[in-house]
């Protein structure tokens, strides 16, 4: 994905609907970064890729906060990481990163800005900005 794309989300349906939509670009081994503050829609967004993915349960995703990762069964394999407690890059490197960052799914990461050394060269980035109650602003890089 070479081009930037800016979305606003007026709720947290339209941010599912958007990112099950977005997943018709993913293939398996892409990694999608999300960057934002809490609350931001990291979180739904994920739920989205599932739900674009096949994943029966979407609407149970939740972030993997104390145990780091989870996986989803889809048509292709979710990876989903929630960075948010950890403090440094090596707390991550002891996940085995590099199974899920270049495996046969496709992983998604919260609080993807406290891995930045680890990722890839190419990677899909999606800042959110919360810009009301629940409106986001979603930029996809």
């Amino acid at each position: 994905m070479t081009t930037s794309r800016k979305f606003l989300s007026e709720s947290a349906e339209n941010t599912i609907e958007y990112a099950a939509k977005f997943t018709k670009a993913l293939k398996a081994g892409d990694i999608v970064a999300l960057v934002g503050n809490l609350g931001a829609g990291k979180t739904t967004f994920t739920k989205g890729i599932a739900k674009g993915l096949g994943v029966v349960d979407y609407r149970h995703v939740n972030s993997p906060t104390f145990v780091l990762i989870k996986e989803y069964k889809g048509r292709i394999p979710l990876y989903h990481f929630d960075l948010y407690r950890l403090d440094n890059v090596k707390d991550i490197e002891d996940l085995d990163s590099d199974g899920y960052f270049f495996g046969k799914g496709i992983t998604v990461i919260e609080w993807a800005d406290k891995c930045k050394a680890l990722l890839p060269k190419k990677y899909i980035c999606i800042n959110f900005k919360i810009k009301g109650e629940t409106k986001r602003e979603i930029n996809i890089k």
